[in-house]
């Protein structure tokens, strides 16, 4: 049995966002006369949405200076954040080299495709917009559309209802064990690319059902395997008719 749909995390997955993530966390913390903090340790907490990597920052931030619990309120620090997201989301991020074409390619296929993220509905919305995936993906849910987030498997199970499949024949893509987990809680096939964040680990380390070293050579094994179990279907059926 193959696949017919694919869901897609979006940042790490598709789409390289973590030097524009770094942009806007920096920036909020500029506001608040706080130091930057380093491209890996920001990259390190991407996965779960904006707001848990900030809120993640301040305790941290915190732990290490009690002196600056009054000052980081995380009221007083997402309501920026906010703002220097919607004035930088799509704008320094780009998709993965090969990922519009791989898409292209799967769609050509008739695989049905899909972004499940844990980024807010608004952002993830903007980014796939301006980095040109928003007309390539029939579905988006983000983490805001559901009560649950991933790694739950009502997730991908919600979309692989709005998809049209079984949730049996639905993979799911990410870079992160939250992926890998979200895969196998709902059922689905656990399939994964290196080029992401995943707190610094490898998402090998996850132990995926696949992991390929780039989307275009997973859309190439997914077409391959589509085209080999039609061949199939096809001569079960001439089988049949000679019968």
């Amino acid at each position: 049995m193959t696949i017919d749909a694919l869901t897609l995390d979006l940042d790490g997955t598709l789409i390289d966002t973590a030097g524009e993530i770094a942009v806007t966390v920096n920036l909020t913390l500029a506001e608040f006369g706080l130091p930057p903090r380093s491209l890996a340790e920001i990259s390190a907490r991407i996965g779960h949405g904006l707001h848990a990597l900030m809120i993640g920052l301040l305790q941290q931030m915190q732990a290490d200076d009690p002196r600056l619990v009054g000052r980081l309120l995380a009221d007083r620090v997402l309501p920026v954040l906010d703002r220097h997201d919607a004035a930088i989301v799509g704008s320094v991020a780009r998709p993965y080299p090969g990922a519009l074409e791989a898409l292209d390619a799967l769609a050509g296929e008739g695989v049905r495709l899909g972004c499940v993220t844990n980024k807010a509905g608004a952002s993830a919305r903007r980014l796939l917009e301006r980095c040109g995936l928003a007309p390539r993906l029939s579905l988006l849910v983000a983490g805001d559309t559901l009560a649950q987030r991933k790694p739950d498997g009502a997730v991908l199970r919600h979309a692989a209802e709005a998809l049209g499949v079984p949730v049996a024949r639905l993979a799911h893509v990410g870079d992160s064990r939250t992926d890998v987990q979200a895969a196998r809680n709902a059922g689905a096939v656990a399939w994964a690319v290196p080029y992401g964040y995943d707190g610094g680990e490898p998402v090998a380390q996850a132990r995926p059902d696949a992991l390929f070293p780039t989307l275009p050579a997973l859309a190439a094994h997914l077409i391959a395997l589509r085209r080999a179990e039609r061949a199939e279907c096809r001569g079960d059926g001439h089988a049949d008719a000679g019968r």
